[in-house]
């Protein structure tokens, strides 16, 4: 095989790497995309229920815990 053939073969297969790992980082990318929103509506909820909790649980209602 001459240096020529054997330098395309090693720039088709360094091309073809290429391609796959850029499809890789592309539905990565996505994932982490959708993972972050995720993250954002679980943050919101929970931040809604913790106001909620904050607004029923007053210290007023809630008898003294007993000591032993």
């Amino acid at each position: 095989m001459s240096d020529t053939s054997a330098l395309e073969t090693q720039l088709a297969f360094v091309e073809e790497a290429m391609r796959s790992l850029d499809s890789a980082l592309a539905a990565q990318q996505q994932h982490i995309f959708k993972l972050e929103q995720q993250v954002d509506r679980l943050r919101q909820q929970l931040n809604e229920q913790g106001a909620r909790l904050d607004a029923v649980a007053e210290p007023g209602n809630e008898p003294a815990p007993p000591h032993y």
